[in-house]
Protein backbone atom coordinates (compact mmCIF):
# COMPACT_ATOMS: atom_id res chain seq x y z
CA UNK A 1 0.00 0.00 0.00
CA UNK A 2 1.41 3.22 -0.38
CA UNK A 3 0.71 5.81 2.66
CA UNK A 4 0.79 8.38 0.84
CA UNK A 5 -2.38 7.63 -0.53
CA UNK A 6 -4.45 6.55 2.68
CA UNK A 7 -7.67 8.64 3.53
CA UNK A 8 -8.04 6.82 6.65
CA UNK A 9 -5.11 5.93 9.29
CA UNK A 10 -5.62 4.73 12.60
CA UNK A 11 -2.82 3.44 14.71
CA UNK A 12 -3.00 1.55 17.72
CA UNK A 13 -6.62 1.93 18.90
CA UNK A 14 -7.60 1.18 22.81
CA UNK A 15 -11.16 2.01 23.79
CA UNK A 16 -12.38 0.83 26.82
CA UNK A 17 -16.02 1.17 28.59
CA UNK A 18 -16.74 2.53 32.45
CA UNK A 19 -14.20 2.09 34.80
CA UNK A 20 -12.88 -0.23 37.48
CA UNK A 21 -13.97 -3.98 37.97
CA UNK A 22 -16.95 -2.46 35.31
CA UNK A 23 -14.96 -1.81 32.81
CA UNK A 24 -14.90 -3.27 29.29
CA UNK A 25 -12.34 -3.31 27.05
CA UNK A 26 -13.25 -3.17 23.21
CA UNK A 27 -10.40 -2.16 21.24
CA UNK A 28 -6.83 -3.26 22.28
CA UNK A 29 -4.27 -1.74 19.37
CA UNK A 30 -6.37 -2.32 16.53
CA UNK A 31 -5.05 -0.23 13.64
CA UNK A 32 -6.28 -0.11 9.97
CA UNK A 33 -5.49 1.73 6.87
CA UNK A 34 -7.92 2.66 3.82
CA UNK A 35 -6.34 3.85 0.31
CA UNK A 36 -8.33 6.59 -1.16
CA UNK A 37 -10.85 4.94 -3.44
CA UNK A 38 -11.22 1.80 -1.64
CA UNK A 39 -14.60 0.24 -0.54
CA UNK A 40 -13.80 -1.61 2.53
CA UNK A 41 -15.97 -3.79 5.05
CA UNK A 42 -15.36 -4.04 9.02
CA UNK A 43 -16.55 -7.47 9.82
CA UNK A 44 -16.67 -9.12 13.20
CA UNK A 45 -18.90 -11.11 16.36
CA UNK A 46 -21.45 -8.68 17.12
CA UNK A 47 -20.29 -6.67 20.08
CA UNK A 48 -16.93 -6.64 18.76
CA UNK A 49 -16.26 -3.15 18.59
CA UNK A 50 -17.26 -2.37 15.09
CA UNK A 51 -18.93 0.51 15.09
CA UNK A 52 -17.41 1.92 18.11
CA UNK A 53 -14.06 1.96 15.66
CA UNK A 54 -16.09 3.58 13.07
CA UNK A 55 -17.57 6.24 15.18
CA UNK A 56 -13.77 6.92 16.54
CA UNK A 57 -12.99 7.18 12.78
CA UNK A 58 -15.55 9.44 12.25
CA UNK A 59 -14.80 11.11 15.51
CA UNK A 60 -18.41 11.06 17.37
CA UNK A 61 -16.76 9.86 19.89
CA UNK A 62 -12.84 10.84 21.12
CA UNK A 63 -12.34 9.14 24.35
CA UNK A 64 -10.08 6.78 23.26
CA UNK A 65 -5.58 6.19 22.75
CA UNK A 66 -4.07 6.11 19.66
CA UNK A 67 -4.17 8.33 16.64
CA UNK A 68 -6.49 8.60 13.56
CA UNK A 69 -6.00 10.43 10.45
CA UNK A 70 -8.71 11.57 8.25
CA UNK A 71 -7.78 13.01 5.18
CA UNK A 72 -4.01 13.79 6.09
CA UNK A 73 -5.16 15.14 9.49
CA UNK A 74 -4.56 13.95 13.06
CA UNK A 75 -8.36 14.49 14.17
CA UNK A 76 -6.81 13.45 17.99
CA UNK A 77 -5.58 16.62 17.74
CA UNK A 78 -8.41 19.04 16.31
CA UNK A 79 -10.50 21.03 18.63
CA UNK A 80 -14.30 20.57 18.16
CA UNK A 81 -14.48 23.69 15.72
CA UNK A 82 -12.05 22.16 13.59
CA UNK A 83 -13.24 18.47 13.69
CA UNK A 84 -16.45 19.36 12.86
CA UNK A 85 -15.33 21.50 9.53
CA UNK A 86 -13.51 18.29 8.50
CA UNK A 87 -16.53 15.93 9.46
CA UNK A 88 -19.09 18.77 7.19
CA UNK A 89 -16.16 18.75 4.65
CA UNK A 90 -14.90 15.23 3.72
CA UNK A 91 -16.87 12.16 5.55
CA UNK A 92 -20.69 11.44 4.85
CA UNK A 93 -22.71 9.25 7.62
CA UNK A 94 -25.30 6.67 7.00
CA UNK A 95 -26.77 4.59 9.84
CA UNK A 96 -29.01 1.37 10.21
CA UNK A 97 -31.53 4.16 11.50
CA UNK A 98 -32.74 6.61 8.78
CA UNK A 99 -32.67 9.40 10.62
CA UNK A 100 -34.83 11.43 8.46
CA UNK A 101 -36.74 14.41 9.64
CA UNK A 102 -40.34 13.00 9.31
CA UNK A 103 -41.54 16.75 8.65
CA UNK A 104 -39.63 17.75 5.87
CA UNK A 105 -40.29 16.22 1.69
CA UNK A 106 -36.94 14.28 0.76
CA UNK A 107 -35.39 17.14 -1.51
CA UNK A 108 -35.39 19.21 2.18
CA UNK A 109 -33.87 15.79 4.07
CA UNK A 110 -30.97 15.78 1.41
CA UNK A 111 -30.25 19.35 1.50
CA UNK A 112 -30.65 19.97 4.99
CA UNK A 113 -26.93 19.50 5.84
CA UNK A 114 -26.01 21.65 3.53
CA UNK A 115 -27.94 24.75 4.93
CA UNK A 116 -26.94 23.68 8.49
CA UNK A 117 -23.33 24.07 7.16
CA UNK A 118 -23.70 27.93 5.57
CA UNK A 119 -23.19 26.51 2.04
CA UNK A 120 -24.82 28.01 -0.88
CA UNK A 121 -27.66 25.32 -2.16
CA UNK A 122 -28.32 26.97 -5.07
CA UNK A 123 -24.55 25.56 -6.19
CA UNK A 124 -25.17 22.47 -5.49
CA UNK A 125 -28.93 22.20 -7.54
CA UNK A 126 -26.87 20.26 -10.82
CA UNK A 127 -25.40 18.25 -7.99
CA UNK A 128 -28.40 17.28 -6.41
CA UNK A 129 -30.22 16.62 -9.40
CA UNK A 130 -27.40 13.91 -10.39
CA UNK A 131 -27.56 12.17 -7.12
CA UNK A 132 -31.18 11.61 -7.55
CA UNK A 133 -31.11 10.39 -10.63
CA UNK A 134 -28.49 8.10 -9.16
CA UNK A 135 -30.53 7.18 -6.36
CA UNK A 136 -33.42 6.97 -8.49
CA UNK A 137 -35.55 9.36 -5.83
CA UNK A 138 -36.60 11.53 -9.08
CA UNK A 139 -40.32 10.88 -8.61
CA UNK A 140 -39.78 11.05 -4.60
CA UNK A 141 -38.51 14.84 -4.14
CA UNK A 142 -41.76 16.02 -2.73
CA UNK A 143 -42.59 12.63 -0.59
CA UNK A 144 -42.63 12.57 2.87
CA UNK A 145 -40.69 10.22 4.68
CA UNK A 146 -43.37 8.25 6.34
CA UNK A 147 -44.63 7.93 1.98
CA UNK A 148 -41.38 5.31 1.54
CA UNK A 149 -39.94 2.18 1.80
CA UNK A 150 -37.23 1.70 4.35
CA UNK A 151 -34.99 0.99 1.05
CA UNK A 152 -36.32 4.77 -0.33
CA UNK A 153 -35.72 6.02 2.86
CA UNK A 154 -32.09 4.72 2.92
CA UNK A 155 -31.33 5.76 -0.42
CA UNK A 156 -32.35 9.41 0.82
CA UNK A 157 -30.07 9.29 3.56
CA UNK A 158 -27.44 8.34 0.87
CA UNK A 159 -28.37 11.12 -1.45
CA UNK A 160 -27.91 13.39 1.94
CA UNK A 161 -24.12 11.78 2.81
CA UNK A 162 -23.02 12.14 -0.56
CA UNK A 163 -24.57 15.62 -2.09
CA UNK A 164 -21.44 17.62 -0.62
CA UNK A 165 -19.02 15.29 -2.16
CA UNK A 166 -17.29 13.95 0.93
CA UNK A 167 -14.38 12.26 0.37
CA UNK A 168 -15.20 9.06 2.47
CA UNK A 169 -18.72 7.64 3.37
CA UNK A 170 -18.51 5.96 6.44
CA UNK A 171 -21.47 3.72 6.88
CA UNK A 172 -22.62 1.61 10.14
CA UNK A 173 -24.82 -1.45 9.16
CA UNK A 174 -26.81 0.54 6.19
CA UNK A 175 -28.86 -2.67 5.17
CA UNK A 176 -29.68 -3.96 8.65
CA UNK A 177 -33.34 -2.62 8.82
CA UNK A 178 -33.81 -3.55 4.87
CA UNK A 179 -35.21 -7.05 3.51
CA UNK A 180 -32.52 -8.70 1.38
CA UNK A 181 -33.73 -7.28 -1.97
CA UNK A 182 -33.93 -3.80 -0.38
CA UNK A 183 -30.37 -4.54 0.95
CA UNK A 184 -29.06 -5.61 -2.51
CA UNK A 185 -29.84 -2.18 -3.90
CA UNK A 186 -28.61 -0.19 -1.43
CA UNK A 187 -24.86 -2.49 -1.86
CA UNK A 188 -25.28 -1.72 -5.48
CA UNK A 189 -25.55 2.11 -4.86
CA UNK A 190 -22.74 1.83 -2.67
CA UNK A 191 -20.47 0.26 -5.21
CA UNK A 192 -21.56 2.49 -8.16
CA UNK A 193 -21.06 6.10 -5.74
CA UNK A 194 -17.27 3.81 -4.71
CA UNK A 195 -16.85 3.15 -9.04
CA UNK A 196 -18.09 6.78 -10.52
CA UNK A 197 -17.34 8.74 -7.85
CA UNK A 198 -14.12 7.67 -6.55
CA UNK A 199 -15.88 8.11 -2.89
CA UNK A 200 -13.90 6.16 -0.19
CA UNK A 201 -16.44 3.83 1.48
CA UNK A 202 -16.39 2.34 4.94
CA UNK A 203 -19.03 0.19 6.21
CA UNK A 204 -19.32 -1.93 9.13
CA UNK A 205 -21.54 -4.90 8.65
CA UNK A 206 -22.28 -8.48 9.95
CA UNK A 207 -23.75 -9.61 6.62
CA UNK A 208 -20.87 -11.72 4.01
CA UNK A 209 -23.69 -10.81 1.52
CA UNK A 210 -22.82 -7.24 1.97
CA UNK A 211 -18.95 -7.08 2.51
CA UNK A 212 -19.07 -9.33 -1.56
CA UNK A 213 -19.51 -5.75 -2.49
CA UNK A 214 -16.50 -4.16 -0.93
CA UNK A 215 -12.81 -4.93 -2.43
CA UNK A 216 -11.45 -5.75 0.71
CA UNK A 217 -12.58 -7.55 3.86
CA UNK A 218 -11.29 -7.10 7.50
CA UNK A 219 -12.46 -8.41 10.48
CA UNK A 220 -12.39 -6.93 13.80
CA UNK A 221 -11.54 -9.52 16.68
CA UNK A 222 -10.31 -9.67 19.94
CA UNK A 223 -9.75 -5.81 20.05
CA UNK A 224 -7.27 -6.25 16.63
CA UNK A 225 -8.31 -5.94 13.21
CA UNK A 226 -7.21 -9.06 10.95
CA UNK A 227 -7.32 -8.96 7.19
Amino acid sequence: MNENNMVISAKNIHKTFGKGETAQVVLEGAGIDIEKGSFVSLMGESGSGKSTLLYLIGGLDRDFSGEIYVSGQNITTLDDKTLSKLRCKNMGFVFQFYNLAANLTVEDNILLPLEMSGRNVSEYRTKYEEILEITGLQSKRKSYPSQLSGGQQQRVAIARAVLGEPEIILADEPTGNLDAASGAEIMQLFRRLNQEKGITILQVTHSAECASYSNRIVTLKNGVIEG
